[in-house]
């Protein structure tokens, strides 16, 4: 009889976890290849987070640049004071699209959101606080908080979504157990969800800080609805004492040598019908005079014809520039390797680099059509509107490209840096590759009257500059300087 009882025991516990227990979760370990749930246990955001944890995601999210992706990078490196609250100093590196932005958050100890952060990093602080960090409004490190603290693995469900955007009806449920791949190793993972029309899910690992992987739509019963956020995992590392950004230079000192806004607070606005008379196009975009080089912030609404009350859904569009005749001449889409955009709601915001010379230039805000993301677009709804701005001209635009250019340094050095990087070439074959580029004057470094190195070792430090600029993380000037170095140092003879 205890048998029997003890088996529907066991029955019992895998019904309520849909799963099978495993043994208490670590991460982080090399050797170990394979981790457990600890199915009594409990999660919450931040759990585990500690000096020196580095995390690298791949993210989008709906209200940025309308969940076109990007690369974030975080670093732990200590702690900051914010008056009398004590919070993690997280270093921040952003690649979005041709961008660069590197600096500094202060993320909460109870909730390891973004406090305190720099101003270019705004924008990526509220992505991340509704994205990477939403399980803050179900689960933080305040143990006191009986609704919003730390959630077991065996509730049956985390709370309702109706405050955070679901419906009243629907409930953050833990899932199941699954065995997968991750930057940690082969790890037991929680997957949490909530279903509708749509399969939205969110990937944890017990005692690991942050969600693995997640993949959520805005809305329950929506069908093909727009992706509400995605993130990814890619690398994670753990005592990471010396910056991992050093190297690493932000784009953001185009705009600061330039003398480029950076807030934009006064819009010039205007109202347009498309070609067709299909929709109207409302349209407010700052600063009012933009300058050449630098960026101009646009806001757009897609309106109905016949109420300007009514702000039309899931329209399908591009912001082009056109010529005289209304030639394309670039397509924003393109630049961000889409075919078209895509807005649930109507509304949508972009900030745009002005690439072209100082006088008139044509936007056409350009409409493919309405429907469904996934779905070909109805279009009697298709139309584009023109729009004239005249950019004004930009003295310091000349002087830093002049600083700035370079020859064109040929794709298979690239190449050569990124195996060298990984190991797949000897420094024989990267150091040929670089005399070649001296000796063609491609790159510009002093040549030095001492002897060959007597050690010919080169730094570990180079070899990871080699493999960021092959990579595009740091620009071409941040790897001359270090090949620079291997010549004053008669590594590299000129």
């Amino acid at each position: 009889m205890s048998c029997v009882k003890e088996i529907l025991l066991q029955v019992s516990l895998l019904i309520i976890l849909t799963g099978v227990g495993f043994s208490n979760l670590s991460y982080g370990q090399e050797s170990q290849t394979s981790n457990g749930v600890n199915i009594d246990g409990t999660w919450y955001l931040g759990e585990g987070l500690k000096v020196g944890d580095y995390f690298e995601y791949s993210l989008c999210e709906i209200n940025l640049n309308d969940c076109s992706p990007i690369t974030l990078k975080i670093w732990i490196q200590g702690e900051v004071q914010n008056f009398s609250e004590t919070l993690w100093d997280a270093q921040v590196v952003v690649m979005d699209n041709e961008k660069i932005i590197k600096g500094s958050m202060g993320l909460g100890k109870t909730t390891p959101e973004p406090i305190i952060f720099d101003d270019e990093l705004s924008d990526y602080a509220i992505a991340l606080r509704s994205s990477l960090m939403w399980l803050s409004a179900f689960a933080t490190a305040n143990e006191e908080d009986r609704i919003h603290g730390p959630q077991e693995f065996r509730s049956s469900t985390w709370g309702d979504l109706g405050p955070v955007g679901g419906g009243t009806n629907a409930h953050l449920n833990p899932n199941r157990i699954e065995t997968i791949e991750t930057p940690l190793g082969t790890v037991d993972t929680i997957v949490l969800g909530w279903y509708g029309n749509n399969v939205n899910e969110i990937t944890i690992v017990d005692n690991f800080p942050f969600p693995i992987k997640a993949s959520t739509f805005a809305g329950i019963n929506v069908e093909n609805a727009p992706i509400m956020y995605q993130f990814d995992l890619l690398q994670y590392k753990e005592n990471v004492k010396e910056d991992p950004f050093s190297n690493i230079k932000k784009t953001i000192q185009k705009e600061e040598a330039l003398k480029c806004p950076t807030k934009f607070y006064d819009y010039e606005s205007g109202r347009i019908s498309t070609n067709t008379h299909s929709m109207m196009i409302q349209y407010n975009y700052s600063p009012e005079n933009p300058i050449e080089g630098c960026n101009i912030d646009w806001k757009i609404n897609f309106v109905s014809k016949y109420n300007d009350m009514e702000i039309l859904d899931q329209v399908h569009y591009d912001i082009w520039v056109v010529d005289e005749n209304g030639n394309r001449l670039r397509s924003y889409a393109q630049e961000i390797e889409k075919n078209n955009l895509f807005n649930e709601f109507g509304q949508v915001h972009h900030l745009l680099p002005i690439k072209e010379e100082s006088g008139i230039v044509k936007y056409a805000i350009f409409v493919h059509g309405t429907g469904p993301e996934q779905e070909i677009p109805d279009v009697t709804m298709a139309g584009f509107a023109i729009i004239e701005i005249n950019i004004e001209e930009n003295p310091l635009l000349e002087k830093f490209n002049e600083k700035s250019s370079v020859a064109e340094i040929p794709s298979w050095i690239k190449n050569n840096a990124g195996w060298w990087a990984e190991g797949i070439i000897d420094d024989e074959a990267f150091v040929n590759g670089i005399q070649f580029l001296i000796n063609e004057k491609i790159i510009q470094v002093s040549s030095t009257s001492q002897e060959p190195a007597k050690n010919n070792e080169i730094p570990s430090w180079i070899k990871n500059n080699a493999g960021w600029w092959a990579e595009g993380i740091i620009d071409d000037e941040a790897f001359v300087n270090g090949i620079q170095y291997l010549v004053e140092q008669g590594i590299i003879q000129t």
